[in-house]
């Protein structure tokens, strides 16, 4: 054979060993036209794969734990990351006349694919307590230690006449007191829920204040139960956070007030 002739024929080679390989690297998710999601068997192509070995490679959600997907996998299926909506408003004591909880909600608007960022929690749960029955009977005597939960529910509670006997117009701006805490659980300074992390503000030998406001207030007395209006002096009192049964402790009270000049996140709320 003529040497030109063995020229031509190995160029010839070259150019297809290069189609070859311009025709792999062209492989991929991409060419394919393929994204699944889950795990998927079917959801192959054919071409490099992102740990630099050539071959079966795949397009399905799960490659990427696998270590499996093709090389253009982030651009056919780029990560989308989940996204909620806004905090429903809170929800009412979910019962009357007994320290419970109040729920608020959100939507999922967009679910997380390709290895995006999960959703965050869609629910959360906060302590609250009602003092009146459904049919406006006031139940909250049951109670003896003060219940005290974030000034922020004030905000959120329902401003309703629970009683015929306590019309708008006469409705108590209320009080404020001061008490120098004495002691608490253990509980209350581990508590790291996102509505309940108030409790972290709960220390041995600070000063807190509380307000009391409607509706907490006694109909015919005007005070909140466990305000230590009838205590001794440097008689030691009990209160209890509303929302973690374990978070409770003992103070004595300092004052009573109209106004406290506590930092707001030393001031709480009886329930």
């Amino acid at each position: 054979m003529a040497p030109s002739t063995n020229r031509s024929r190995y160029v010839w080679m070259i150019v297809v060993g290069l189609m070859g390989l311009l025709s792999l690297a062209e492989a991929g998710c991409l060419k394919a036209g393929k994204c699944c999601k889950g795990r998927d068997s079917t959801c192959v192509s054919q071409g490099w794969r992102m740990d630099r070995t050539h071959g079966t490679c795949y397009c399905d959600q799960l490659c990427q734990s696998a270590m499996d997907c093709c090389y253009d996998y982030p651009q056919a299926c780029p990560a989308l990351a989940c996204v909620v909506g806004e905090w429903s408003h809170w929800s009412g004591c979910a019962n009357q006349c007994t320290p419970t909880y109040r729920v608020r909600r959100r939507d999922v608007l967009q679910e997380a694919e390709n290895g995006g960022e999960p959703c965050p929690h869609l629910e959360e749960k906060a302590g609250c307590l009602e003092y009146f029955t459904h049919q406006g009977i006031e139940c909250g005597h049951l109670h003896v230690p003060a219940f005290i939960t974030t000034f922020e529910y004030n905000k959120a509670r329902r401003k309703r006449a629970l009683s015929p006997d306590w019309a708008s117009h006469t409705e108590d701006p209320g009080y404020c007191v001061e008490f120098k805490i004495e002691s608490l659980s253990p509980a209350c300074l581990t508590e790291d829920r996102p509505h309940a992390r108030w409790m972290l503000y709960l220390r041995e030998g600070y000063t807190v204040c509380v307000a009391c406001q409607h509706p907490a207030m006694h109909i015919r007395s005007h005070r909140c139960y466990g305000d230590g209006s009838d205590a001794n002096e440097n008689q030691i009192l009990h209160w209890q956070a509303v929302g973690n049964a374990r978070c409770y402790g003992s103070w004595r009270k300092v004052r009573q007030a109209d106004k406290c000049s506590c930092p707001m996140v030393h001031s709480f709320i009886f329930t």
